[in-house]
């Protein structure tokens, strides 16, 4: 019984892993479980919705992933935008060199297959989107944007971002991020 929790931990990460890499559609169950390590009854336990309930637990995990390392940034470059976001992409750009271009954005993939058929992940990944938002205003507003600009700054950045993963990964390069930054 010591091991569920770790089970239910272990499928969300491989998951995440996994959508994040090859997509939703083209992940199984069953290469899940195997990656994980969790035995299939878990599966069903912690996810009685299914492969859907497993996604919206992995899009929920990766937006707090990010927005950590969004907030972690904004803490360590209070009142200089600038830095803020050089930092956020060459902490992007480092990590999809790191999968070897690989993989991209940790939501998107998943959310481009499900939405807006499935209406509790578009309502999931609109949180997740949002609470980037929400953090990455917080930045521009402290460097002295007025609200209005920082949110559509903020919103740019994202964009850009989500834009330039999908470039890096097809470019096999860390440039399409890293130039990201140029714009702001």
């Amino acid at each position: 019984m010591a091991n569920t929790p770790k089970h239910r931990e272990n499928l969300v990460r491989a998951a995440m892993r996994l959508f994040r890499r090859q997509g939703y559609a083209s992940t199984g169950l069953q290469q899940i479980l195997d990656e994980s390590g969790a035995p299939k009854g878990s599966l069903y336990h912690y996810f009685p919705g299914g492969k859907e309930a497993l996604g919206e637990a992995a899009v929920t995990l990766a937006g707090e992933l990010i927005d950590d390392m969004l907030r972690r940034l904004a803490a360590e470059h209070a009142g200089d935008s600038k830095a803020f976001v050089r930092g956020y992409c060459r902490t992007m750009a480092g990590w999809m060199a790191e999968s070897d271009f690989q993989s991209g954005c940790p939501i998107a993939t998943t959310l481009l297959e499900t939405v807006p058929q499935s209406p509790s992940m578009t309502r999931i990944g609109g949180e997740v989107f949002d609470s980037w938002g929400e953090t990455i205003t917080g930045v521009f507003v402290s460097d002295g944007l007025p609200k209005r600009r920082a949110r559509e700054q903020a919103q740019f950045l994202v964009a850009a971002m989500e834009g330039a993963l999908v470039l890096a990964r097809v470019r096999r390069s860390k440039r399409p991020i890293l130039d990201v930054a140029k714009f702001f």
